[in-house]
């Protein structure tokens, strides 16, 4: 099995956009994809472009907690 010291680790974008304007009743969720990133090579938060289905376009997703 994997070790806790591994280089490419599972990380979890978020829609910034879908959190800004909140959750109504209007509103079918928040957009999440899963994606991977070498920890050695991008310490920082991952911020990618990618299509919102809620929002209807693409938006700015960014890495959050899991």
């Amino acid at each position: 099995m994997a070790t806790g010291k591994d280089a490419r680790v599972r990380v979890i974008l978020e829609c910034s956009n879908c959190l800004r304007n909140g959750l109504t009743k209007e509103s079918r969720g928040i957009s999440r994809y899963i994606t991977q990133k070498n920890r050695h090579n991008t310490p920082s938060r991952l911020e990618l472009r990618k299509f919102c289905p809620y929002c209807y376009k693409h938006t700015i997703h960014g890495e959050i907690k899991k």
